[in-house]
């Protein structure tokens, strides 16, 4: 997949509300690293206890049925059909190459894209019923996330470049500080889900330096790429 416009939010200046564009593998563009978010004009934007399936079919209905669990591998899947909507989660993302995207029809058309993003480390998506495709390329294995949580993990670092957390799961909620920070060239965001709308975006900013977020327990995710690590504070 070359390249395509991630629609969320740019990253770079704080803007909550605006429709950005970033490129990455699978934009039309030249490659470059991005994230969604609602902030900014400028440059990028656990275990497994947490994931699972809830009140799904055996393995061999849902083959009967023609419907999988999850996106297995590149490519596009027909919402309904192909893949159940739901919220889904990919680990282990090196580089910027995983790219995915949600889309109201398979036009391939920038005018069809709903949302997508280029991801490091973890990210989560929710593929609602109303959406008609999911692409996924470059991905690791996508899994089936589990509507109830198994407990917050009480570790005092977040790895500043690991992606999105479910918060509540993957990360425990508190004030997190992050140093060294050079070029804006850290993105964090605290969001509301894993649909990355503009509307998703609680709170995000690009950082240069030291900064300081506090995670509330009200938080669904919080997002981080190319920051220094996060020291839980308090």
């Amino acid at each position: 997949m070359t390249g395509r416009i991630v629609l969320g939010a740019v990253v770079g200046v704080v803007v909550i509300g605006t429709v950005s564009a970033h490129t990455g593998k699978g934009a039309a563009g030249n490659g470059e690293r991005g994230s969604s978010g609602s902030r900014v004009q400028g440059s990028r934007p656990m275990s497994d206890r947490a994931s699972g399936h809830t009140g799904e079919k055996g393995a061999g209905a849902e083959e009967e049925a023609g419907t999988r669990s999850a996106p297995r591998g590149d490519g596009s899947y027909v919402v309904g059909r192909d893949v159940r909507p739901g919220t889904y989660r990919t680990t282990g993302n090196t580089d910027g190459l995983c790219y995915w995207e949600r889309a109201k029809d398979a036009s391939g058309g920038a005018d069809s894209l709903i949302a997508n993003d280029n991801v490091t480390g973890t990210s989560y998506v929710t593929v609602k019923a109303t959406d008609k495709v999911f692409r996924s390329s470059g991905c690791k294995d996508w899994q089936a996330v589990g509507e109830k949580t198994a407990g917050a993990t009480t570790g005092a670092r977040i790895d500043g470049d690991g992606g999105m957390y479910r918060v509540g799961v993957d990360i425990a909620p508190g004030t997190y500080r992050s140093t060294g920070n050079s070029g804006d060239l850290c993105y964090w965001e605290r969001a509301k889900d894993a649909l990355h709308s503009v509307e998703s975006v609680s709170a995000n900013d690009n950082v240069s330096g030291s900064a300081v977020v506090t995670i509330s327990a009200g938080d669904a995710y919080f997002k981080t790429v190319g920051c220094g690590d996060w020291k839980k504070t308090s």
